[in-house]
C-alpha cells in the first residue's frame, strides 16, 4: 500500500498549483495521481487568458471592479465573501506566475499585455498570445518536479475510501502497471475538472473530461453543488465543439448570422460581442432557431469573422485560432469567417467546498479546486479569464489547507482502504468476464444526446423530465455494461466503463438541479420559466445521495455588499 500525506488527483492548473503548495511544506510526503502525463491536462486547452487587476491597460481598473463585474456575471448567485477573497489574491498570483517563468505577452512598455474580454469593465485579461494555459501548466509542472513532488501519471481514480466521516485513502488502476493500487492518505485535493464529455462532441472539454471526481466525492458523501449551471461557450467550431478562444472576440472579432448582421446589437448593444458567454450563447441559438443561421439542425452555424483584424495581428495574437479552424473547419480566418456554434465548455457547479480559505469539504481530509470544485466564486455564469484566475488561486488555498490537515491528522485507518481494493479487484474480474451486454459507446451517444436537445443552451420542465427518465434507464442500462479485454495492462476500456459511470452520475444531478430550480439565471435558461426569481431562487442547489437516492436540499447565497440587480449589457 502506497502512503502520502498529500496526495493531488488531477494535473490540470488547480491539481499542478496545489501540489507545488504542498510540495514547499518541508517534511511532508506529496503525490499528484493524474490519468494521463501531467501536462496533457485540460489547463493546457484554455487559450485567452488569466484575469487580474495589474492595471497595465487601463489605470483606472481596480480590484472593485473585478469584483463587482464577477458578482454581475454570476448573475448573483456567486457567493461574495469568496469573490472577494479570490479576486483580491488575482494580482500577487499572477505576479509570481510571471516570477516563476510564464511567458507572458508584454505590452510596449514591457509589463504583462492585458486584453478585453466578456463582461469585463476593463482590459484586465492577462495573456501569452492564445496558449496561455498551456504555458502556466507547464511552468508549474517543472515547479512541481523542483519540489519533490512525486508524480504517479496514468494511475485512474477508482474511489475515495472514507470511514466515519474521515477520509483514510483512495483505489487507484495503475495502467501502465496493470494493477489496482490501495493508496492511504492524510489529505487529497481533488482537482480532475469538469464534466463537459457527458454532451459528447458537442463540447469544448478533452475526451479526459468526465467528472471522475467529481462523481467520486459524491460517493463518498459530498454533496453536489449547483451542478445545473453548464457554461455554453458562445464560439465552439460547429463541426467539432472545439473552442475558439473569447481571445477571438477580445481582439475584435465579429459574429455574423446569415444575412451578415452583427446581430449582437439586438441582444447586448452596450457590450455586443463581448457580452458575457451566457447571453452571446442564447442569442447565437436564437438566431439559429429563428432561420438566421447556416445549415440546419445540428449542423447549423454562425459565423465568426476576423478578417477585419488583418494577417499580422492574427499571426501574432491569434495563431492557434486559425491553425485549429484551418486543421478542423479548412477556413483560413485570414481569408473567411470560422462556423460556430455554442458548446458545452465549463461546469460552474462542482465538488461541495465549505470553507473557500482552505477549499475544505465537509468530510475531514478531502479538499477540492479548480472546476471539479464550487466553492462558489462563478455562481450561475463565469466570466472568460476567471477560469484560469481560479485554478492559480484556489489551488494554492488548497495546497495550504490539506498540508495543513495532513499535519494535524494522526495516521489514518489503512484498513477500509485495503478492503475497497479488494472489492475493485472483484468487480473488475466480473465486468470484463462478460461476453455479453450493452456497450459503453451506446450509453455514451444516448446520453450525449438527450443532454444536448433537453438539457442545453435552452430548457424547458417537460424536456428536462424526459431527460431524467432516459438518464434514469441509462443508468440501469449501466449496470450490465461489458468490457470486452481481460487484459490488465492499458485497460483502456475498462477505463471508458468507469468514465461513463461517473458522466452519468454527474448527468443526474445536472437534470435533478435544473428541473427543481423553476426560474432562468445565467445560463440555466428555461422556456417555462423565463424572469430570475430571487424571492424563491437566491440559493445554492445542493444534490446528495442517501443510497440509491439522490435529494436536493439548498443554502443561501452570501450577499455583503452588492444586492442582487437586473443584469443588463
Amino acid at each position: 500500500m502506497l502512503n502520502f500525506d498529500v496526495l493531488v488527483i488531477g494535473s490540470g492548473g488547480a491539481g499542478m498549483r496545489a501540489a507545488l503548495e504542498a510540495g514547499r511544506q518541508q517534511g511532508l510526503a506529496v503525490g499528484l495521481m493524474t490519468k494521463m502525463f501531467p501536462t496533457r491536462s485540460a489547463t493546457g486547452c484554455a487559450q485567452g487568458g488569466i484575469n487580474g487587476s495589474l492595471q497595465n491597460a487601463d489605470p483606472n481598473d481596480s480590484i472593485e471592479k473585478h469584483i463587482f463585474d464577477t458578482v454581475k456575471g454570476s448573475d448573483y448567485l456567486g457567493d461574495q465573501d469568496a469573490i472577494e477573497y479570490f479576486i483580491s489574491s488575482m494580482p500577487a498570483a499572477i505576479r509570481e506566475l510571471d516570477y516563476l517563468g510564464v511567458p507572458f505577452s508584454r505590452d510596449g512598455q514591457g509589463r504583462i499585455a492585458q486584453r478585453n474580454f466578456g463582461g469585463a469593465s476593463s482590459p484586465r485579461t492577462c495573456f501569452s498570445a492564445d496558449v496561455t494555459g498551456h504555458v502556466i501548466l507547464h511552468t508549474l509542472y517543472e515547479q512541481c518536479l523542483q519540489h519533490g513532488v512525486t508524480m504517479l501519471a496514468e494511475w485512474y481514480l477508482l474511489q475515495i475510501v472514507t470511514d466515519q466521516g474521515r477520509l483514510c485513502g483512495v483505489v487507484a488502476y495503475d495502467l501502465k502497471g496493470g494493477r489496482i493500487v490501495p493508496i492511504a492518505a492524510k489529505a487529497i485535493i481533488v482537482a480532475t475538472g469538469g464534466a463537459g464529455r457527458m454532451y459528447w462532441l458537442r463540447t469544448t472539454n478533452p475526451f479526459t473530461s468526465t467528472g471522475d471526481g467529481i462523481a467520486a466525492c459524491f460517493e463518498a458523501g459530498i454533496p453536489v453543488k449547483d451542478p445545473e449551471f453548464i457554461q455554453f461557450h458562445p464560439t465552439g467550431l460547429a463541426g467539432t465543439g472545439i473552442l475558439m478562444s473569447e481571445a477571438s472576440r477580445g481582439e475584435g472579432g465579429y459574429l455574423l448570422n446569415n444575412q451578415g448582421e452583427r446581430f449582437m446589437a439586438r441582444y447586448a448593444p452596450a457590450k455586443m460581442e463581448l457580452a458575457t458567454r451566457d447571453l452571446v450563447s442564447q442569442a447565437i441559438e436564437t438566431e439559429i432557431k429563428e432561420g438566421r443561421g447556416f445549415g440546419e439542425g445540428l449542423s447549423a452555424y454562425v459565423q465568426l469573422d476576423l478578417r477585419h483584424l488583418g494577417r499580422d495581428k492574427i499571426l501574432e495574437r491569434l495563431p492557434q485560432i486559425r491553425e485549429l479552424a484551418i486543421t478542423f473547419e479548412q477556413v483560413d480566418p485570414i481569408e473567411q469567417p470560422i462556423p460556430i456554434r455554442p458548446s458545452c465548455h465549463y461546469s460552474m457547479g462542482g465538488i461541495d467546498v465549505i470553507d473557500y480559505r482552505t477549499c475544505a469539504t465537509a468530510v475531514e481530509g478531502i479538499f477540492a479546486a479548480g472546476e471539479a470544485a464550487c466553492i462558489s466564486v462563478h455562481g450561475a455564469n463565469r466570466l472568460g479569464g476567471n477560469s484560469l484566475a481560479d485554478i492559480v488561486a484556489f489551488g494554492q488555498f488548497a495546497g495550504q489547507g490539506a498540508a495543513a490537515c495532513a499535519r494535524q491528522r494522526q495516521a489514518v485507518n489503512q484498513a477500509p482502504v485495503g478492503q475497497a481494493a479488494r472489492a475493485w479487484e472483484v468487480r473488475y474480474d466480473s465486468v470484463t468476464a462478460r461476453k455479453t451486454g450493452v456497450t459503453t459507446a451506446s450509453i455514451r451517444d444516448r446520453l450525449a444526446e438527450v443532454m444536448w436537445n433537453k438539457v442545453g443552451v435552452f430548457r424547458s420542465g417537460e424536456e428536462m423530465q424526459a431527460a431524467l427518465t432516459v438518464v434514469d434507464s441509462l443508468l440501469q442500462e449501466y449496470q450490465a455494461v461489458m468490457v470486452p479485454d481481460q487484459n490488465k495492462l492499458y485497460n483502456t476500456a475498462f477505463v471508458s466503463y468507469i468514465e461513463l459511470g461517473s458522466m452519468l452520475t454527474v448527468a443526474k444531478t445536472v437534470v435533478l438541479g435544473a428541473l427543481n430550480r423553476q426560474e432562468s439565471r445565467g445560463s440555466h435558461c428555461r422556456a417555462d420559466f423565463p424572469g430570475r426569481d430571487d424571492a424563491n431562487f437566491l440559493k445554492h442547489t445542493l444534490v446528495s445521495r442517501a443510497g440509491q437516492s439522490y435529494n436536493i436540499s439548498y443554502r443561501p447565497v452570501v450577499i455583503t455588499n452588492y444586492p442582487p440587480a437586473e443584469r443588463k449589457y
